[in-house]
């Protein structure tokens, strides 16, 4: 029998895996070394903004002109009231080296940087720099004397000359030449630079290009000296200054960056950096939902802070986020104690941003110095932090596009019964919830709730299946893993349909339902697992992680047959994790996924479709290739739901410019998507309805015009229609010529209390009748401000959609609209079929 200790694990992994985590890091410290604060900085996470996500947009961003009308616009936003202080200087700043070999700021861009930061401080906000370890090659082929010392820059260097950070060239000629801390100067080299930040009052530094780490994942560069060489610089030089290490740091040294910084950053860059046609979008986002599971113990006051980079959520739509996903972006940062830094014009800071970051409630999540751990994973994620004054703050996200109902029981989190729950984004009381708490997400929404548990709920035992037990296929093996349960994983999973799998021919459940299974993983990638279960249709899991050494954990629910079981992992597209063991726990009672997801590398391929990576894809890879006649299309052979009915069908898709989709369910009549993009890498997607029969339905994607390619398809997840307690929608009248109709949609609110931020977010309208030459387009962007809506009051919208000559008046249509209301803590769907214009 496992005990669970909330929040950490299972206590018997923790202890396990953690003593041999510390071990392998070596960071067996005393206390007092223990605490990243060694820079007398750092006790809760900082907040402020970066010029680096604007740089990447704007390439002549970078001046001192620029970045003090960003302080001044801190300063006038009204967000510095509620913490955000920091104003920091991204790469791009330096020019040359002075007589000592240390940088200097680049003219005209930079003409007094010293006034600069006078000024930030002046508006009562702290100044950061950025910097890189190693030393330049100009400052090396100058031979400059280091301050305070006999010794020349020429003196430190490793010879024969090294790599000093990830952005050096391989050898002879690095150009970032790597610093010999082993020779005398070496120390005060970085003392002089540091001294020199110093001087000009800056307040917070990021060392960028870390190894191991920043794609580097060995010991080929290692910059551990001089993360410590820094960290002693900054304490030598009497000024209290924040110090980061980035980017996608390699967990296995951990004691290093948390014993000597204060800051991790634990995952690549956020931003598309031109790869997308906005700042960032949402596949670069949800990805540090799956990387920070990884990291989620390794967190806190005495240990650092996991930086998820830039919070891209200020400048409207060229964020690339929609509302919902600016809040359930912030709501990840704020649980997991992330330092919140905004990116974009501060000049042009919308009302969206002003509103949730002034929301004191959140930010008091991110400053309550207790991180949150996930205690369910998949694709409706809940995160849960325990504030030891006996509240929880519990986050519940929805990870698909579509609105999906998220249910939690309290006894799942470790308690009996919540005497009180709050709505934190709307800040109101919502009253006590003896055993569970229900709600419907928009698609990428998320919601944060203030719980007051009663009572402790004990975690029933649980059974452990080994990763090394099970059968293996192809070249999947039995890999040595010194801090795994046992001593070994199943590695090399994945990397073609039905090949290179570990499958667990034992599973036994007391009765038929659905369980809790917790797989202890390890990554240091993006990766995914696809699992079936008794040879089901195949689920997926997405996951990320720091390290391929250290498990990480994550739990979802399955649902088994009384007696025995098989569960098989593996990736129909590319590599999986290694997988340490699984662990089935329950009575079979645990509340089940309404979702499922299909991956184009597993359906069946036809023509010229084949499979390729994509590491912002579900399931790491992505099918393309395809259209350009009848015969090159995927198709899904095993889309099963439960009963017949209206169905949401996310198609994730990539494309860069328009391309069309012809979508067939059940050899009905193909539905036309025209859809478009800026990005092949970055899946996005679109819902529609579809009409499913019970059992197996089959659904195919291709393009039979000759010169019509597909856009890339990612994958595809099935779920049923859901609706709302409070607000309601009807189609209440159709006006206009027969090419373009105005449909008034009427918002009804049932509820007790007024229905505030009221959004239609999403109408869509698709043939399900007729010829192909029946193209639908609606022309109304969204959201779309409904306005408040009063209790028992209705308020309408007016709709225009364009229909093609080719449709007809015995043409009809499916439609779905999704709508809500507070944040987005009342979500509904309306659903229509047989449509006519």
């Amino acid at each position: 029998m496992e005990t669970r200790l909330h929040g950490f694990g299972s206590f018997q992994t923790c202890k396990y895996v953690c003593s041999l985590f510390l071990a392998a890091t070596g960071f067996l410290l005393p206390y007092s070394r223990a605490q990243a604060q060694v820079n007398g900085v750092g006790q809760k996470p900082y907040l402020g903004w970066s010029t680096f996500s604007e740089q990447t947009i704007n390439s002549s961003f970078l001046t001192q002109a620029n970045i003090q009308a960003q302080s001044d616009a801190l300063a006038a936003s009204g967000l510095q009231q509620h913490g955000f202080q920091y104003i920091n200087i991204d790469s791009g700043w330096m020019s040359t080296f002075d007589a000592n070999g240390r940088p200097i700021p680049a003219a005209p861009n930079f003409p007094d940087i010293k006034a600069l930061i006078d000024h930030i401080h002046a508006n009562g906000q702290k100044a950061g720099i950025y910097w890189i370890p190693g030393i330049e090659q100009p400052a090396v082929d100058g031979n400059f004397p280091i301050l305070g010392t006999l010794y020349t820059t020429q003196q430190i260097v490793a010879i024969p000359l090294a790599q000093g950070n990830t952005f050096a060239a391989a050898p002879p000629n690095p150009f970032h030449d790597k610093i010999d801390f082993t020779k005398p100067g070496a120390q005060e080299y970085i003392n002089s630079v540091v001294n020199l930040f110093a001087s000009w009052g800056i307040d917070f530094i990021k060392l960028d290009a870390v190894a191991p780490g920043s794609d580097v994942d060995s010991l080929a560069i290692d910059d551990r000296p001089d993360v410590e060489a820094w960290s002693k610089a900054i304490a030598q030089s009497g000024r209290p200054i924040w110090l980061t290490v980035s980017w996608d740091i390699d967990q296995d040294f951990l004691g290093t960056w948390q014993q000597f910084s204060n800051a991790r950053r634990i995952d690549q860059d956020i931003e598309c950096e031109g790869g997308c046609a906005t700042l960032t979008d949402w596949p670069h986002v949800v990805l540090r939902e799956y990387e920070a599971v990884g990291w989620e113990h390794s967190v806190g006051t005495t240990m650092g802070w996991n930086d998820l980079d830039t919070l891209d959520v200020g400048d409207g739509t060229l964020d690339g986020l929609t509302q919902d996903e600016k809040q359930s972006a912030i709501t990840l940062w704020a649980m997991v104690n992330a330092p919140m830094y905004l990116g974009g014009d501060l000049t042009k800071l919308d009302s969206f941003a002003k509103s949730a970051l002034s929301n004191d409630e959140v930010i008091a999540i991110d400053q309550s110095e207790h991180p949150a751990t996930q205690v369910r994973g998949g694709f409706t994620p809940v995160w849960v932090s325990d504030t030891n004054d006996g509240y929880e703050y519990v986050a519940l996200f929805n990870l698909n596009a579509f609105p999906t109902k998220v249910a939690v029981r309290w006894s799942d989190l470790g308690f009996a019964t919540a005497a009180s729950v709050r709505d934190v984004w709307n800040r109101i009381n919502l009253g006590g919830f003896s055993n569970s708490f229900s709600t419907v997400l928009a698609g990428h929404g998320s919601r944060v709730l203030k719980v007051r548990r009663v009572g402790s709920v004990s975690e029933p035992g649980g059974t452990v299946y080994e990763g090394e037990s099970g059968s293996f296929t192809g070249t999947a093996t039995v890999s040595n893993c010194s801090a795994c349960s046992g001593g070994a994983e199943a590695g090399f999973l994945g990397g073609a349909p039905g090949t290179d799998t570990v499958t667990f021919n034992n599973v036994e459940a007391p009765r038929a339902g659905t369980y809790f299974m917790e797989v202890d993983y390890l990554t240091e990638d993006p990766r995914a697992y696809e699992y079936n279960i008794n040879g089901g249709p195949s689920a997926t899991l997405n996951l990320g992680g720091g390290s391929f050494n250290l498990p990480s954990s994550t739990t979802v629910p399955v649902t088994l047959n009384k007696g025995h079981n098989t569960i098989t992992f593996g990736n129909a597209g590319t590599f999986a994790p290694g997988l340490d063991r699984i662990i089935i726990r329950g009575n079979g009672d645990a509340i089940p996924s309404t979702s499922t997801t299909y991956e184009a590398e597993a359906a069946t391929l036809t023509g010229t479709a084949s499979v390729g990576g994509c590491p912002y894809c579900s399931g790491g890879a992505i099918v393309g290739s395809f259209g350009g006649g009848a015969g090159n299309s995927v198709t899904f052979n095993s889309v099963t739901v439960p009963e017949s009915g209206m169905y949401q069908l996310e198609v994730d898709y990539a494309t860069q410019g328009p391309r069309t989709f012809f979508a067939t369910v059940n050899n009905g009549t193909p539905i036309e998507l025209d859809l478009n993009g800026s990005t092949f890498s970055d899946p996005q997607p679109v819902v529609i309805p579809v009409q499913l029969h019970a059992g197996v339905n089959t659904i195919s994607f291709g393009n039979p015009n000759a010169n019509g390619f597909a856009p890339g398809l990612d994958s595809i997840t099935v779920a049923p229609i859901v609706g709302t307690p409070n607000l309601s929608a009807t189609v209440t009248r159709k006006a206009g010529p027969v090419d373009l109709r105005l449909w008034q949609v009427t918002l009804a609110n049932g509820g007790n209390s007024a229905a505030g931020q009221t959004l239609l977010n999403s109408f869509t309208i698709v043939p399900n009748t007729g010829n192909h030459g029946c193209r639908v387009s609606v022309l109304l962007p969204v959201p779309l401000p409904v306005g408040p809506i009063a209790p028992s009051a209705t308020r309408s919208v007016e709709v225009p959609i364009s229909f093609a000559p080719g449709c007809g008046k015995s043409d009809t249509f499916s439609v779905q609209a999704v709508f809500s209301a507070g944040n987005g803590s009342d979500v509904g769907t309306l659903a229509l079929t047989d449509e006519t214009e």
